[in-house]
């Protein structure tokens, strides 16, 4: 029997073994270096902090099959939305309808919390995946590019604010 249950802090090291195992299947099985002290205090903060990410665990008689990873975003053309970050399904528990189960749940979370759009990002050579979700409806972004600024980069971009430079 499948169940889709609400990650708790006991689940923080699972959570990375999930998201090392995706690292894995995605190529990039050197790319993670979120702790589990960083995921503890970003997803599971203490009373009054800011919470970044939620997750959803799918587990078949018991054991874990797999994750969703998502946050609110804002969609300035749309209002609410959900940003799906990962969706893994370990390769033995596939085809089984965990993934379609996983992204129903995030889909009635985002729309409980009144969200008009859901989306997430997929590598171009995944095409399971993009086969996968072209059958729940979701539209290909093919004029959209991608961008982001990170590490150096990132902390050089936010040097110039930082020291008033205008």
């Amino acid at each position: 029997m499948m169940t889709i249950r609400e990650a708790s802090r006991d689940d923080v090291a699972l959570i990375l073994e999930f998201i090392r195992e995706l690292a894995e299947y995605e190529r990039a099985p050197g790319a993670v270096q979120v702790t589990e002290a960083e995921l503890l205090r970003d997803g599971f903060p203490e009373k009054g902090g800011e919470r970044y990410f939620e997750t959803v665990i799918a587990e078949e008689d018991g054991e874990p099959a797999g994750i969703a990873l998502f946050f609110p975003v804002y969609s300035t053309w749309r209002g609410r939305a959900m940003h799906l970050e990962d969706l893994f399904v370990r390769p033995r528990f596939r085809g089984r309808g965990v993934g379609r189960a996983l992204l129903e749940k995030v889909a009635a979370i985002a729309v409980e919390r009144g969200c008009v759009i859901l989306f997430w990002h997929v590598l171009d050579w995944n095409t399971p995946a993009i086969e996968f979700y072209k059958t729940l409806g979701a539209d290909w972004m093919d004029d959209w590019t991608r961008m982001r600024v990170k590490d150096d980069a990132l902390r050089g971009l936010a040097a110039g604010a930082l020291s008033g430079a205008k």
